[in-house]
């Protein structure tokens, strides 16, 4: 049987790479999906697959930095599937740049999409979880909010704030049955790392000690554990997805 059969999950930031390989990931195993993102074209991509494996998708143009979209947002999704049993928090940007150098405008952007939107979605979509006393929320932060990087100071801070967020809603909402994990992704191969020259791959490969750089489905695949019965005595963990960056 597959692991989520009959289940409805929400996924934010699902219209590339890690949020499009949850999609799928999810579909492949029995759940229908609302996606989240605010480019249509690439949101498109994501919804063809899954239609492509049967499932029911829904898209929603929504910025999970605005408190009135997101609202909308859920709303929307519950009527259009009745429940949401299951949230990925993906949805996340960087805005690079020494500290000395960096502008409050890129300090905020990060802040409100990376962890505002991850608090918002979470409100916003905990309410029906709460009513049916049922669900899994993961929330996908980073190996930089546990180790920080230079350059990243705003994106450090944005998943360091995840992760923290992430053990306070479990202690806040296990009474209800309702689970809350976080993953975080190392270095991902995406059409950004792919660009890179040889010799930069090779510099950032040294690092890992698995050398090699994870693919979205590495991510994918603890995500639907960490959503699936077969964690259901887990919550309050971060599950560090980096080929042992980390440790």
């Amino acid at each position: 049987m597959a692991q989520l059969e009959d289940k409805t999950a929400l996924i934010t930031g699902a219209a590339r790479g890690i949020g499009q390989a949850i999609a799928v990931k999810f579909a492949e195993q029995g759940a229908d999906v609302a996606l989240f993102d605010l480019n249509a074209e690439w949101l498109a991509e994501t919804a063809a697959k899954v239609k492509a494996l049967g499932r029911r998708v829904e898209c929603y143009s929504v910025n999970v930095a605005e408190s009135e979209s997101v609202q909308a947002g859920v709303k929307a999704a519950e009527t259009d599937f009745g429940e949401i049993d299951i949230l990925v928090n993906n949805a996340g940007i960087t805005k690079d740049g020494l500290l000395m150098r960096m502008s409050e405008e890129d300090w905020d952007a990060v802040l409100n999409v990376n962890l505002k939107g991850t608090f918002l979605c979470t409100k916003a979509a905990m309410r029906g979880m709460m009513k049916r006393r049922a669900g899994a929320i993961v929330n996908i932060a980073s190996v930089i909010g546990l180790m920080g990087n230079a350059g990243q100071a705003n994106y450090a801070a944005s998943k360091g704030g995840v992760i923290a967020f992430t053990k306070t809603v479990a202690k806040e909402l296990s009474a209800r049955n309702i689970r809350c994990n976080a993953v975080a992704p190392g270095f991902i191969r995406t059409a950004m790392t792919d660009a890179l020259d040889e010799e930069v791959q090779d510099k950032m490969k040294a690092i890992i000690p698995l050398r090699r750089f994870g693919e979205p489905e590495d991510v994918a695949n603890v995500v639907l554990f960490l959503v699936s019965d077969a964690s259901a005595y887990v919550t309050g963990q971060v599950i560090s997805t980096c080929g042992g960056m980390v440790m």
